[in-house]
């Protein structure tokens, strides 16, 4: 029997459209949106059916993808497709909390809400820069950053694709000197901020006070922190794990390859895209690689798996 981990991509996946389907053909899945909708004041529907600016700007857009991936997790929770773990990519980590039982998801879409808006405001436009360095090993692209200020590893995604994060003229520098190292290419990403980084510490401790309002309860099955990629299964850990998630590397490679040492064969990327599938295909080649963007896709993977 497949020992199933469900996963939640992060921010970068969304796109116009995304879990409209689950909307018009599950009340359930109606309902996450409209509570959504309720709790922050404006249109989830509209937000994420419709083409728009505001969807891929920060504030807007953390809590578009997490009421997504929970509208779309109510459908297949309804089908009895039931994990031994969870976790997510930034963002996605409190989609991962609800699936353990120990996040409510009206907690959830009011957190993520202030945590847009946290790291949206942390830093002045143009001061701070994300950077991928792909093709380049993990511990060279470190000892490169270790002679440079106000730059640090932001994403360990997966084998030859790393991402760094800080200050925009040493992310310039940092490009330059990992190219001069041996990388294939570095790209510099279309974010509104350096995320996962030190500059990021202020929104750490602000989400800190809000993560402070909310009941954490046990958790009925384990989730992965991005921060240690190591199994949580203490619930009072938890709000110090996403404040400083914020600010602190996401250790995504290590996250996976922890699920995979504990016997986990079968990924399930629940919302938009299928960022981690791709990930993880350059991780492991031999698990199980399934994604659920529309019902259709439900349908599919219930015959797959059962």
């Amino acid at each position: 029997m497949a020992k199933i981990a469900f996963i939640f991509p992060g921010q970068g996946a969304q796109k116009a459209g995304m879990g409209k389907d689950f909307y018009e053909q599950s009340k359930q899945a109606r309902q996450v949106y409209d509570l959504a909708s309720d709790l922050v004041g404006f249109s989830l529907p509209k937000l994420c059916f419709e083409k728009n600016d505001q969807l891929d700007t920060t504030e807007y857009t953390q809590v578009a993808m997490v009421t997504t991936s929970l509208a779309m997790l109510t459908l297949v929770e309804e089908e009895g497709i039931i994990p031994q773990v969870s976790a997510g990519l930034s963002l996605g980590e409190y989609c991962a909390l609800v699936v353990a039982k120990t996040l409510q998801t009206t907690d959830a879409i009011s957190v993520v809400r202030k945590r847009g808006i946290f790291m949206q405001n942390a830093v002045p436009s143009g001061l701070g820069a994300m950077s991928a360095v792909l093709g380049l090993a993990t511990e060279k692209i470190e000892e490169v950053l270790s002679s440079l200020s106000f730059v640090q590893m932001a994403n360990y995604n997966c084998p030859g694709q790393i991402v760094i994060s800080g200050k925009k003229e040493a992310i310039l520098e940092a490009n330059e000197k990992l190219m001069a190292a041996g990388a294939k290419r570095t790209i510099l990403l279309n974010v509104s901020g350096p995320f996962h980084s030190e500059m990021l510490k202020t929104s750490g401790e602000e989400l800190a006070k809000e993560l402070e309002k909310i009941s954490f309860t046990a958790l009925q099955i384990p989730y992965v922190s991005n921060v240690t990629a190591s199994y949580i299964q203490d619930h009072t850990q938890i709000k110090d794990l996403l404040a400083r998630q914020v600010y602190s590397p996401v250790r995504w490679q290590q996250s996976v390859e922890a699920m995979i040492a504990q016997g986990i064969d079968t990924f399930i990327e629940i919302g938009p895209g299928k960022t981690l599938n791709a990930l993880i295909k350059k991780i492991d080649r031999e698990v199980k690689l399934l994604n659920i963007e529309t019902v259709e896709d439900l349908h599919k993977i219930k015959q797959t798996i059962t």
